[in-house]
């Protein structure tokens, strides 16, 4: 009852703000400004909007849910924001925005939220250069979105969901399409979760965003999967992330940072598995466990030439190349324990799981690459596996070691993960 006395008013105040008689119904294909409409809703109150078209742009200056289940549709005039949000306290849900502006210095967006304490849910954004954009804010939950961007190149295209400075966001559930990356900027203690990020440039970017959870999202065909540059305490756990095969693209790639916790994930058909720098200080270690490098071009990648990471209890399966360096001992002195490697030599006479004798890799011609990348394009050409092969069976020069394992899991084929298929999702409030 209390619903319907609040529609049937919402409808009135429509009427009103478009000069129509009160209980007229509202023609599907009128445009009428949105913003009479929020500025006679009460404080507090519950604005549903009718089905519809409406037009933007619209500022909320004061504690509102706006409600667009009914279908109404907000268009914004192919310049700035669609809706902008000053007041905490306010809930977007269920309405279709579209028709934001093109520029990026002003980071045109769908939704641009400047105030605590907001919840954008369960929304249909398109045709907007940014998605939704919270700026300085903290506890906002952005969930259940589908959102794309502007239909131009992955690097001209706004991100899908951007959070720049402030704190304790969620970013929840969503699905992410063919926008630019979903991006975590000067911020800390946000929580990205079972989100589906797709056909993108970076799935997911943290830049100086350090003390942030990204857990149970599934990143398919985004140039990079999940970039994690200078910022440190980071936690990378159970993500699905594939076809990540862009030139210089990698599944997981971290840059001057450490402290960080990945496991288990599978990082599946990539260019790079996991491409990672050597720890920024002796403390600034990342601990690699449990996680899943099958069908990449290289499994692990690592620069710089000091070690220390830990990387336990991995499995490495059907890799062209398991780990690949820039440095001699940039792999070497990182601490590998427990792995399972599909290429191991070894026997287990013993049955207890564990290889009788070390996992060791030697660099041969593969050398040629990893020190002249320009040389990468012969890569598993003919004549350099050729030199390869002659280099293992009479070796020019003593082979160097590039890591070695002592204790190799015996390696076992379990398939990873199948995702269901995804349907954007909201945590109650």
């Amino acid at each position: 009852m209390a619903r319907a006395r609040l529609v049937a008013l919402t409808s009135s105040l429509a009427a009103v703000a478009c000069g129509a008689v009160p209980g007229a119904p509202l023609a599907s294909d009128d445009s009428q400004p949105l913003q009479p409409l929020v500025d006679a809703a009460p404080a507090g109150g519950i604005l549903y909007v009718p089905a519809g078209r409406w037009a933007g742009p619209v500022v909320v200056t004061k504690p509102l849910v706006i409600d667009g289940a009914g279908g109404a549709t907000v268009t914004g005039n192919g310049h700035g924001t669609v809706i902008t949000v000053q007041a905490p306290g306010v809930v977007l849900r269920g309405l279709h925005l579209t028709g934001s502006g093109s520029s990026h210095d002003a980071m045109d967006s769908a939704v641009l939220v400047e105030a605590d304490d907001v919840r954008i849910e369960a929304n249909v954004i398109g045709d907007s250069l940014f998605g939704v954009f919270v700026k300085a804010a903290r506890q906002v939950t952005v969930c259940g979105n589908r959102i794309t961007s502007k239909l131009e190149e992955p690097s001209l295209r706004g991100d899908g969901v951007r959070v720049w400075n402030g704190g304790a966001n969620r970013i929840v559930g969503n699905d992410v399409h063919a926008a630019r990356d979903v991006s975590l900027a000067n911020t800390r203690d946000n929580v990205v979760h079972g989100n589906s990020i797709r056909n993108g440039r970076y799935g997911l970017q943290l830049v100086f965003a350090p003390h942030n959870a990204i857990e149970d999202n599934v990143l398919d065909g985004n140039l990079t999967g999940i970039a994690v540059l200078y910022s440190n305490d980071v936690t990378v756990r159970r993500n699905l992330v594939q076809h990540s095969r862009g030139v210089s693209g990698a599944g997981l790639a971290f840059k001057e940072s450490g402290q960080a916790i990945v496991e288990d994930n599978d990082v599946i058909h990539c260019a790079v598995g996991a491409k990672t720098n050597a720890p920024t200080s002796p403390e600034a270690i990342i601990t690699f466990r449990r996680n899943r490098f099958a069908h990449n071009v290289a499994g692990m990648d690592f620069y710089g030439e000091n070690g220390g990471h830990l990387v336990h209890d991995n499995r490495f399966e059907r890799n062209l190349v398991q780990v690949t360096t820039s440095g001699s001992m940039s792999a070497r002195l990182n601490d590998w324990k427990g792995n399972a490697w599909d290429d191991y030599e070894g026997f287990d006479r013993d049955g207890d799981g564990i290889g009788d004798t070390p996992y060791d890799v030697y660099a041969f011609a593969d050398r040629i690459w990893q020190e002249e990348p320009q040389a990468s394009f012969f890569r598993n050409a003919p004549a350099l596996e050729l030199l390869d092969f002659l280099e293992r069976l009479a070796p020019f020069a003593s082979p160097e070691l590039t890591l070695s394992d002592p204790r190799p899991r015996m390696a076992r084929s379990d398939e990873p993960r199948v995702p269901s298929p995804f349907t954007p999702t909201c945590p109650l409030p």
